[in-house]
């Protein structure tokens, strides 16, 4: 049978992962003869061989790519033979339009971490050690192609030996474009708090001592600095939260193995897989009581995120006797992380007694994901490192849209053709240095992916500097509703047809009428919604010092509810109640607010719980975990008031509830068990009532407030178990680092109108 030649264009995320050697090992296998090479619109195979041939290479290659590969579509086309005698890889083509796809940075693989710990390697504890299956990607590179010219590898030409692995197809090394050895790459180098160079044959030794002896140091990774400190050493932790400005925010740790978290956390299968993955996120685990950690690691918190080792560096650290560390983003609370060295010592000079620095520069600066496992499904709380820039991918093909994502936890996204790149995790865009990191961030996607958008979607928001960022380009512009953006959001993620209802439960959106929802039942789908039920509007008392002080939110909440017969509650014995009551008797700073999570304040504040919180939510946190993961058999249904076919939930009935059971006397545990079955009973009621007026079976819970694992799996469980199918964030965060996902696709409807 005459042979055939084939052309095949295989996109997705198939450069700098091994792909083309996996190509050429494979085809030469199979005994076909042809070229191999990376361009703009992906790995371009031509293939000649006999039908048979070319039939077991297409059915032997998805299923045995490369491990950090992803085949996104195969386009095939006949060519003219051209009677090659061997397979060959050849250069990359210059590129024009890009369509391929960026991997993100992943951990050291075990081959490399055999070699490092190897004394007769080459590589012997060497802090860069990578290959084409593991190390930097996102945050090395400048353009595309990935090529070495286009990453911060530029500056490190290779040595004969290095070179000889790059150039050679079979070689594990073959075009991993940051390959280097102490000969040729990036060294590492000890500064001290003074800014001079600590002079010693290993830097690395000598911060494992540093560490031992409880001092801060300032270790320059993967995607940025972490702040690190012995997280066995309890005055070092005080110390660190001290310098960084974080009270009592949980820290998350570093462990040198999967035995030693084991120790410290209980870990399902899930958990387990998660954690040893290649991504490496902060996995949230359920603490084990016998862990002899120090309390102040996470005060409060019967949770403790942790990760492994997924740098070279990060398992030299843990070679000597060390087997715990905390590692926090090197910055001061709500600042970017630090990813220049300059930087660090500037920006750090007041946290860190030590600098472990290198000269491989981060070009993008890319924090920790984190994650955690509720419902049998691992949730992304914080998606980043590990995770960006691999886009999700929508049914169909759409115009290009920059979204800008909110204030808090903000992501951007670029959508091209079907996909949509989510940046990492920028942050609160609070101060200039996170606006700043915001606007390199959405010039950087724009570059490497050359994305030209039509079109910016922003929220309403008229403060945020995502927004007022938005206004000053030259595109056109649409401003969408938050909660239509994260009832988008998950439409999107799920790829789904038709409206749906929306549970939206957070803090805080920018309403259509000018105040702060975050208790919301929609109806709708990208294109448009209807708000059909929320919480009753309720004022809060100084704004935002209201969020930092829930004792005020609780005590608008009870007045509103009892007046001037207001019980004397003990959590409230010794505020200074009077000048709240005024301002909410005069108007004064006291915005209206549907916000689900200003209720858990309230009812949190007044049970007993945080009058005053250090971080963002810390009072429902603790509320929810003083439950013990159980809602227990008592609840009371929230009252319900019905104007034009618009549902108000009254928050009246439930404080009288709550009032009744603190002043029996109740636990703090069994008012919150009590309260969040409340919550679920309520909210599968009202559903329930939405489902009978309008025929829609999907459902989709999003929003912060749906990181309470014990109101969301009661919830999931309950609307299931009344027949609707729910839909919930699995790729992106529930949280507002989920919102410019529903922004893209509300702005691709608006387009296509």
């Amino acid at each position: 049978m005459a042979n055939i030649r084939r052309r095949l264009i295989i996109n997705g995320i198939v450069q700098g992962v091994g792909f083309r050697p996996f190509i050429y090992a494979l085809a030469r296998d199979i005994g076909l003869t042809g070229t191999v090479y990376n361009a703009s619109e992906g790995v371009v195979a031509e293939l000649e061989g006999s039908p048979l041939q070319q039939q077991e290479f297409t059915q032997r290659l998805e299923g045995e790519a490369p491990p950090l590969s992803t085949i996104i579509s195969v386009e095939s086309s006949d060519i003219p033979v051209q009677n090659d005698s061997e397979f060959t890889i050849i250069a990359s083509h210059d590129k024009s339009t890009v369509s391929t796809l960026i991997s993100p940075d992943v951990a050291l693989c075990e081959d490399c971490r055999q070699e490092l710990l190897n004394p007769d390697d080459r590589r012997y504890r060497y802090p860069f050690i990578n290959c084409t299956n593991c190390g930097p990607r996102y945050t090395i590179i400048e353009d595309i192609p990935y090529d070495r010219p286009y990453t911060s590898m530029k500056n490190f030409p290779l040595c004969p030996a290095c070179k000889a692995e790059y150039e050679d197809p079979g070689d594990r090394r073959f075009h991993a474009q940051p390959n280097a050895c102490p000969d040729c790459g990036p060294t590492v180098w000890l500064v001290d708090k003074s800014g001079d160079r600590v002079t010693l044959d290993d830097p690395v030794r000598e911060t494992i001592s540093l560490l031992s002896q409880g001092n801060i140091l300032a270790v320059k990774g993967l995607g940025g600095f972490h702040l690190a400190v012995d997280a066995r050493n309890e005055s070092a932790i005080s110390r660190l939260r001290e310098t960084k400005g974080r009270d009592e925010k949980p820290f998350a740790v570093m462990v040198r193995d999967l035995k030693t978290a084991q120790k410290l956390v209980h870990l399902t299968q899930l958990e387990t897989e998660t954690l040893v993955s290649i991504q490496a996120p902060i996995v949230l685990a359920t603490t084990r009581g016998n862990s002899n950690l120090p309390p102040n690691i996470a005060p409060g918190n019967d949770r403790l995120g942790i990760m492994l080792p997924y740098t070279p560096l990060h398992h030299l650290l843990f070679a000597g006797n060390l087997d715990v560390l905390v590692m926090t983003s090197a910055n001061f609370t709500e600042e970017p992380i630090c990813i220049d060295n300059a930087e660090a010592e500037e920006r750090l000079s007041k946290m860190a007694d030590y600098y472990l620095m290198h000269n491989r520069d981060i070009y993008l600066r890319s924090d920790d994901s984190v994650v955690m496992e509720m419902a049998g499904k691992m949730r992304p709380i914080r998606r980043s490192r590990g995770h960006a820039p691999r886009p999700l991918f929508l049914k169909q093909k759409g115009p290009s849209i920059l979204a800008v994502g909110g204030e808090l936890k903000n992501i951007i996204a670029l959508s091209k053709d079907e996909k949509v790149f989510l940046s990492q995790h920028i942050g609160d865009l609070e101060n200039l240095e996170a606006y700043e990191f915001f606007k390199m961030t959405i010039e950087h996607l724009q570059r490497i992916f050359e994305i030209e958008p039509e079109l910016i979607v922003h929220d309403l928001h008229p403060e945020y500097l995502s927004t007022k960022w938005a206004k000053e380009q030259s595109l056109p512009l649409l401003g969408v509703q938050h909660h239509h953006a994260h009832l988008a959001a998950c439409i999107a993620e799920h790829n789904l047809s038709g409206p749906v209802i929306g549970i939206i439960m957070d803090g805080t959106g920018y309403g259509t009428d000018g105040t702060i929802w975050g208790g919301e039942f929609l109806v709708g789908d990208a294109s448009g919604f209807e708000r059909k039920a929320w919480f009753e509007p309720m004022p809060l008392p100084g704004g935002s010092a209201a969020i930092k002080a829930p004792w005020r939110t609780g005590l608008s909440y009870l007045y509103h509810a009892f007046g001037s017969e207001m019980p004397e509650l003990a959590s409230l014995a010794d505020k200074s109640t009077a000048p709240i009551l005024q301002m909410i008797d005069h108007d004064l700073n006291s915005p209206l607010t549907s916000s689900c999570g200003r209720l858990f304040d309230a009812v949190a504040a007044l049970s007993g719980g945080r009058g005053e919180i250090r971080y963002e939510a810390q009072a429902a946190i603790e509320f929810m975990q003083a439950a013990r993961n159980q809602l227990g058999t008592d609840y009371s249904m929230f009252d319900l008031s019905n104007h034009d076919g618009e549902q108000i939930i009254s928050i009246n009935h439930i404080m009288h509830e709550l009032v009744r059971r603190i002043e029996s006397e109740k636990s703090l545990a069994n008012i919150s068990q009590w309260f969040h079955h409340s919550l679920v009973k309520t909210f599968a009621s009202i559903t329930l009532n939405l489902r009978k007026e309008s025929g829609i079976k999907q459902v989709i819970l999003s929003g912060g407030v749906f990181q309470n694992r014990l109101l969301f799996e009661g919830l999931l469980a309950e609307l299931k178990r009344v027949g609707l199918t729910v839909f919930t964030h699995e790729q992106v965060p529930t949280n507002d680092g989920g919102i410019a996902l529903g922004q893209v696709i509300m702005g691709q409807k608006f387009l296509s109108f």
